[in-house]
């Protein structure tokens, strides 16, 4: 009996399987093409030309920088607003013992707010030009800037397109800002050439990742620019940016309330003399020694630029490539025969 069993078990069993083998493939489904797992990211951030970090997206890495003049007189410094934001400050001392700005934005468009802003000098042409950046101002020097600025890709800013007077207590003089969206709209609707011919690096920037250390420790320097104008950065452990404070006193933004920090500083000697008038400084861009400062720390070097187009060349003080530090600059350039920075 059992033996006549097996065999019908045996084909049972079989059925089951065969069932059931049906029933998994009944329940496959073809789910077409399905998007992969792994999704391309459009928007990832790029190397900013100017400071080494990843911030711009690779359109605007390609994007020419914009540089703009900002009001530095010691009235109007506390209404200075969009610092912050800036990739490049420089500052160097234009007429009577007073400096002036010049801000270098990669992408001016995320600024909201930028100013005052004032009157172009022959040096910041210089500058700027260095960048291949669109230069930005209200009104020049005509004497001397004014015939220069027929050199450069230059931008006037004013009330009828990306300029508004807005009321900060002071003179109308020192009211004039920029909208940094307007300004790349009036920009881009222009007919200028947009796209940077070359988007290397400003300089020889560490990985983003990178902490640069150099030579000697130093926790602030003084920049004496004139026997008025002392601009000091402080460095601070905590942030690891250096503060900035005008003849001791802290700067902070106008819109924003913010300290005005920065992370690599620079301070660049030179020969300086007066222009026919014996007012307006004449500054030379070819070569120098100086200082750099980031960390709490600093090291001596070399700078050279030369010729308008060229940007600024720093090396070590033994002539070797210099690293800096990924981030934002001040550059401080000085006269080397009345001043030299206290380091501290």
């Amino acid at each position: 009996m059992l033996k006549k069993l097996i065999p019908i078990f045996l084909c049972l069993c079989l059925t089951l399987s065969v069932g059931c083998s049906k029933k998994t493939e009944t329940l496959s489904v073809d789910k077409g093409d399905e998007p992969s797992s792994t999704v391309e990211e459009t928007n990832t951030n790029v190397v900013n030309p100017l400071t080494g970090l990843k911030d711009v997206t690779s359109e605007q890495a390609e994007n020419r920088p914009v540089a703009i003049m900002v009001n530095n007189i010691s009235v109007a410094q506390p209404v200075q607003t969009g610092l912050n934001k800036a990739d490049i400050i420089y500052e160097t001392e234009v007429e009577g013992g007073i400096t002036r700005l010049m801000a270098v934005y990669q992408n001016i468009a995320d600024v909201e707010k930028i100013g005052t802003v004032r009157s172009a000098r022959y040096v910041y042409i210089d500058l700027a030009m260095g960048h291949n950046a669109i230069y930005v101002h209200h009104g020049a020097d005509e004497v001397y800037a004014g015939a220069h600025l027929k050199d450069a890709d230059n931008f006037v800013l004013d009330t009828n397109n990306a300029g508004a007077r807005i009321s900060n207590g002071l003179a109308t003089e020192h009211t004039l800002y920029a909208y940094g969206d307007k300004l790349w709209e009036s920009i881009t609707a222009s007919s200028r050439t947009i796209k940077n011919k070359n988007t290397a690096t400003w300089q020889n920037f560490a990985d983003e990742d990178s902490s640069v250390t150099l030579d000697y420790t130093a926790t602030n320097v003084s920049v004496q620019f004139s026997g008025s104008y002392n601009t000091t950065f402080k460095y601070d452990t905590a942030t690891g940016r250096y503060e900035r404070y005008y003849n001791g006193t802290q700067r902070k933004d106008y819109s924003t309330g913010e300290t005005v920090t920065v992370k690599n500083v620079f301070v660049l000697n030179t020969d300086m003399g007066h222009y026919s008038d014996a007012y307006h400084r004449k500054i030379d861009l070819n070569s120098g020694s100086g200082y750099y400062f980031v960390n709490g720390t600093y090291t001596p070097i070399t700078w050279s630029k030369g010729a308008d187009s060229n940007s600024f060349v720093f090396k070590k003080s033994d002539g070797t490539d210099l690293t800096v530090n990924a981030g934002d600059s001040w550059v401080c350039i000085v006269d080397e025969a009345q001043s030299q920075p206290t380091i501290g």
